[in-house]
């Protein structure tokens, strides 16, 4: 048995978004040498843009509905997601001094309700762990020799060795903040099955009316329930000039991506009431008074508001005056879907490198010693935290994969 003391380890993590730190910060806790390299001039360009309305980090809502989120991924996520709880989330932040607190629908936030500070103490733990940061560093892929080929934004180029990497570079959906998916090209190279990137999170097209339009675009529509096939999800929407936005319609991005690839009309429907019985309804409607609109009708005995009211009026055919006829409209409003919002307007994307490409650990087949994290990989989530949880949770999946990768690699070297 040699009794030479190993060479250390060098790892590199190659995008500086929540997945590639929270991968760093795992790696250095075992006293492993981490450079991070990152092609923008500053880390989690896109993780400060997701808390500009509140930064919503995860959810405690229970395993099965929770792993339901991540739909034909979620077997694979859930070995991830048990490395990485939502409560080991939480633990995270309070252990960087950053309270977080339970809001109303279940939903985990830090009590700043901010990601710069969060991500500042993030950074400077990194910088006590003694994690090398390179900004403004763009990976192009490998040379012959294995190195890690980069540019600069001065255009200088440069090669790194490292013992092992991890790919945490995004998916397609900003390419302004960085995630472009100029990674492809490497990937498929390189012999890695890569599927077409998608929109997801993302917003509808919808032919509105002129009137309503004008009138209504920048409208929330609040207290509505949205259904698509047998999906039925509560909350709001936005009312815009080209369709819908709200977190409400996200999650059914998978589900209306899907119908809008057949040759069927994609219809979704709005009950403007989800808290209340048809038969209710109805019977509120029927107690008329005489002269009265049917626009007093609804504000009065429904307290719907102008914006709701006027979607009424969008619905094919007139306005019903039966009682209840109107109150099954009100429970079902069809809006039909032209299609969804383009990739760059879309909050997160689908596709990615394909999950069978990579064994358990997170490591690429096709490429020994490389770990895959984050959005590059083809799964999807929606917003309300289980975006941002997933890539927490695939980052330290990687970590972990990493660890042992290297463990294995000095067990060798001993004998």
């Amino acid at each position: 048995m040699s009794t030479q003391k190993p060479e250390p380890k060098h790892i590199a993590v190659i995008g500086g978004g929540p997945a590639g730190l929270m991968a760093a910060e795992t790696i250095a806790a075992e006293g492993i040498a981490v450079s991070v390299f990152e092609k923008m001039p500053t880390l989690g360009r896109k993780f400060l843009m997701a808390g500009r309305g509140g930064l919503n980090l995860s959810h405690i809502e229970g395993q099965a509905p929770f792993m339901a989120r991540y739909g034909e991924a979620k077997g694979w996520m859930a070995p991830r997601l048990a490395m990485f709880t939502p409560g080991r989330l939480r633990e995270w932040c309070e252990d960087l001094g950053q309270r977080t607190f339970v809001g109303s629908s279940g939903r985990i936030f830090p009590t700043c309700m901010k990601a710069s500070p969060l991500l500042r103490a993030w950074r400077a733990r990194l910088d006590e762990q003694d994690v090398q940061i390179y900004l403004r560093h763009t990976w192009h892929g490998w040379d012959e020799a294995g190195s890690l080929c980069f540019t600069r934004d001065n255009g200088e180029e440069l090669k790194i060795e490292a013992d092992a990497v991890v790919l945490a570079l995004g998916g397609a959906s900003w390419p302004k903040l960085g995630a472009d998916a100029a990674w492809v090209d490497a990937m498929e190279t390189s012999g890695v099955e890569v599927k077409p990137f998608q929109p997801s999170n993302c917003g509808v097209n919808i032919a509105w009316s002129a009137v309503f339009k004008e009138r209504f675009a920048g409208t929330p529509l609040k207290g509505i329930a949205l259904g698509f096939g047998d999906k039925k999800v509560k909350g709001e929407a936005m009312i815009t000039d080209y369709g819908l936005e709200g977190g409400a319609l996200y999650s059914l991005s998978p589900a209306l991506r899907a119908s809008l690839a057949g040759s069927e009309p994609t219809t979704l429907t709005i009950d403007l009431r989800p808290e209340q019985k048809q038969d209710v309804i109805a019977a509120r409607l029927a107690k008329v008074r005489k002269g009265e609109s049917l626009s007093n009708r609804l504000k009065k005995a429904l307290k719907l508001s102008p914006a709701a009211i006027s979607l009424l009026r969008e619905a094919p055919g007139d306005m019903p005056h039966d009682a209840g006829e109107l109150a099954a409209l009100i429970k079902s409003v069809p809006v039909t879907i032209d299609s969804q919002r383009p990739l760059d307007r879309a909050i997160s994307s689908a596709g990615g490198v394909a999950l069978d490409a990579m064994d358990e650990n997170q490591m690429l087949l096709a490429r020994p010693g490389v770990f895959l994290a984050g959005e590059m990989l083809d799964w999807e989530a929606p917003t309300g935290g289980y975006l941002l949880q997933g890539c927490f949770s695939s980052g330290v999946g990687a970590a972990n994969g990493v660890i042992e990768w290297i463990s294995e690699d000095v067990s060798e070297e001993d004998h």
